[in-house]
């Protein structure tokens, strides 16, 4: 029986951490860490439950089911199964996520250098995405290509970024702001589900499989053992960068103004700190940092529609590859307003599946439980979304009632109220069936 050496399993941990560390996981924390203030330490801990807890949830639990998200669906049905399968990967995918690393890396590793106009950013994405479209078209060779090479590079410049912003930050901790006052833990926890890391883990899990196949592992056992050993890998290096990215945020008020966001904010650290060599390191940080993540998703996607249309994982590679590259030159700007009504209706969600897969194996049927929790999720998700899109009032309505509403997460006592009465019906019903067996 084969088994991975001690080096490729670092190799496949690294790769992980690779995947998931992009546009959303270097931008987010700095301008949550400059609002926060001194609140940091709770806003970020709430900032990891979504950002590093709930990913590293969701690798377990598709190691478990042996699969990705089609497995892990099962239980809502085909139809409803693979519609949220398809949401899923469109917005980590061509629509969201991956034209977003294009746009973070170019504003904040390349603009600093050149004149900012529509063309720079057109030709930028054009090399940007002839790279990342050559790495994905060889899913197997991910470990060695990005796992061996480009992540090493990766973690000396986040290292060195994270010891200077600790060690040497740029001025004391801010006051928090009026939002970060009261409820701080929430507001981080809410805050990370900007670095989509939680669908992004939904997607991986079949990259991160695949690739501990493509090293000759074909026991169940030892893939759902690595790829856990992966997730933590990956995890402890995201929150490692989280903390040292809020911190650096959190004591950066003296270089920037309040509105300034997280892009803005490095780059004023890293100039003030280190001038003209210290963009040239945030540059090749962020760029590949965002690449990395880009050929995971588009891997992923690769992989998902190739099986479920009629077309090559090739084909998919290059048509996904040049229409997120379009996307990608609307704008930072536009990409972020469409995608935040997209995400607070899709993360609800996403977590309510990893959590009732989680603890839901030992349920005789546990699409009787799924289904109704999954559609109350699914209505209150909506809602949310049309509130954060500005299609209805944010104030007013009953469900401004609700605990927690004024924080997107009203959803989560009635999903509560729902899983209990699930629950106990199934547990009545079984009991009964078991009677009249009797």
């Amino acid at each position: 029986m084969k088994t991975l050496k001690a080096f490729d399993l670092l190799a496949l941990g690294f790769m992980t951490f690779a995947l998931f560390l992009g546009a959303g996981n270097v931008i987010f924390p700095p301008s949550a860490g400059l609002a926060a203030g001194e609140h940091m330490l709770p806003t970020a801990l709430g900032f990891m439950l979504t950002a590093v807890g709930l990913p590293l949830l969701t690798l377990i639990a598709l190691a478990r089911v042996g699969g990705g998200l089609a497995e892990l669906t099962t239980p809502l049905g085909r139809w409803p199964g693979l519609l949220l399968s398809v949401a899923v990967y469109l917005a980590i995918g061509p629509l969201f996520a991956t034209p977003r690393t294009t746009v973070v890396s170019y504003e904040l590793g390349v603009v600093p250098f050149v004149q900012d106009s529509w063309q720079t950013l057109l030709c930028y994405s054009v090399l940007y995405f002839a790279a990342v479209i050559f790495l994905a078209l060889k899913p197997g060779q991910l470990v060695q290509r990005v796992g061996m090479f480009i992540t090493p590079i990766l973690l000396l410049g986040l290292a060195l970024l994270g010891a200077a912003a600790v060690l040497f930050p740029a001025g004391e901790m801010a006051a928090a702001s009026a939002a970060y006052r009261e409820g701080a833990m929430l507001k981080g926890f809410v805050q990370g589900y900007l670095t989509m890391d939680t669908l992004g883990a939904l997607v991986f899990g079949i990259v991160i499989t695949t690739a501990i196949r493509d090293r000759g592992i074909s026991t169940e056992r030892l893939i759902t053992r690595y790829t856990v050993v992966a997730a933590l890998i990956a995890a402890l290096g995201l929150s490692l960068v989280y903390l040292a990215l809020f911190y650096l945020g959190s004591t950066s008020s003296e270089l920037v103004d309040a509105q300034a966001n997280g892009g803005d904010i490095l780059a004023a650290y890293v100039q003030f700190r280190f001038g003209t060599a210290g963009s040239l390191l945030l540059a090749v940080v962020i760029i590949l940092a965002c690449m990395t993540t880009a050929v995971g998703l588009l891997t992923a996607c690769g992989e998902f529609f190739s099986k479920l249309l009629p077309v090559r994982y090739a084909q998919v590679v290059w048509l996904l590859g040049g229409f997120s590259m379009l996307v990608a030159n609307q704008g930072l700007d536009s990409l972020i307003q469409v995608s935040i009504p997209v995400l607070v209706g899709l993360y609800p969600l996403a977590i309510v599946l990893v959590c009732l897969s989680l603890v839901g194996h030992s349920w005789a049927r546990p699409q009787n439980v799924l289904r109704p929790v999954m559609l109350v999720t699914l209505v209150f998700g909506v809602v949310d979304g049309l509130k954060a899109a500005g299609f209805m009032a944010t104030e007013g309505g009953w469900l401004d009632a609700l605990p927690l509403a004024d924080q997107s997460l009203g959803w989560l006592m009635p999903v509560l109220i729902t899983l209990m009465l699930a629950i106990l019906v199934e547990y009545l019903r079984h009991g009964r069936l078991r009677r009249s067996a009797e």
